[in-house]
């Protein structure tokens, strides 16, 4: 039953949302047909304008955002029923102790997704199934107490430099308490392996960064797709695999291994590729978006159960170990 519960919840909120998204135009029209009509020259000119007719243009265009909002929500009604998604292989190396303690207590967190075209969501139906979207419904109705924020910094095609000449006004100016840094995958994708390499100090420069701030942070490595386990990009992906994993042991912060967590879904579940790969073989769709939320949003959920049970774990500690 309380998983029916939030299910529903998760609709209601989700309708809210997509309502707002789907149906501008409506909303604007609404708007306009409480105020005075204009003054017109012509009696056909004053005819176009009367709130009655601008109230049905209203109509329409509601009726059509519902009939989308009906399909969105059947389709994430139904995004696990498909295939199961499997917690093997999700874990989360090191600690969240700031936003942790903030969520224990009910006091107001926010969160900066900030990445590439996987934090935006490309390869989505709808934007309620990118990972930002789906991992702030999650927490919300695990900390409805908590006022959350979820702040999607995305852009596609960028890495690791083009996101350090943003990251002030897209991070930092939002004084986060959790940053999600989800990078590596384009490098991997279109760069070589000295721009591998390089990424090692741009990594560095943007932690010490967000460190100074107070902030948490969860690095996510490259999603394990076509496109980056190909024999162009096999030896690449690896390598970036392992400098990230390294530079988050190296400096503390936290690391969530969305490779490993995907190779699992492919090798272990059995599942092809267009299970939860999108066509052009690099982005995924939405049950591999809404499944790498979830376990993304687990193993937050679980570092604050540990501060609430008064467990907590300096920052050097693996919360999560693969089995």
């Amino acid at each position: 039953m309380r998983k029916t519960n939030s299910s529903s919840r998760w609709m209601h909120h989700a309708a809210a949302v997509m309502m707002l998204a789907l149906a501008p135009s409506a909303v604007s029209h609404r708007a306009v047909a409480q105020e005075k009509p204009p003054v017109a020259s012509s009696s056909s000119n004053m005819a176009a304008a009367t709130p009655g007719s601008v109230t049905e243009r209203a109509r329409e265009k509601i009726g059509e955002a519902a009939g989308k909002l009906d399909d969105a929500v059947k389709r994430a009604a139904d995004i696990f029923n498909r295939v199961p998604c499997s917690s093997k292989n999700a874990y989360m190396e090191g600690s969240l102790p700031g936003v942790a303690k903030k969520l224990a207590a009910n006091q107001p967190v926010t969160i900066v997704a900030f990445g590439s075209s996987s934090t935006v969501g490309f390869g989505t139906t709808s934007p309620i199934f990118s990972y930002p979207y789906r991992l702030a419904d999650q927490l919300r109705r695990k900390y409805p107490k908590s006022d959350i924020t979820v702040l999607n910094r995305g852009i596609g095609g960028e890495d690791t430099p083009q996101m350090l000449k943003r990251l002030k006004i897209a991070v930092l100016d939002s004084k986060p308490d959790l940053v999600i840094w989800q990078l590596g995958t384009n490098t991997v994708v279109k760069g070589s392996d000295a721009d591998v390499a390089q990424t090692e100090a741009e990594v560095n420069e943007g932690i010490d960064q967000l460190k100074a701030t107070g902030a948490d942070v969860v690095l996510i490595d490259p999603q394990f797709v076509p496109a980056t386990t190909n024999k162009d990009a096999q030896e690449k992906s690896s390598k970036m695999v392992n400098l990230l994993t390294r530079i988050a042991q190296a400096r503390q912060v936290a690391h969530f291994p969305r490779f490993s967590v995907m190779r699992s879904w492919h090798d272990d579940q059995k599942l092809t590729f267009d299970s939860f790969v999108i066509h052009d073989g690099l982005h995924m769709n939405d049950w591999g978006y809404a499944c790498f939320a979830q376990l993304l949003g687990d193993t937050i959920i679980d570092t604050v159960a540990r501060i609430q049970a008064g467990n907590e774990m300096a920052p050097d500690v693996l919360l999560y170990r693969p089995m």
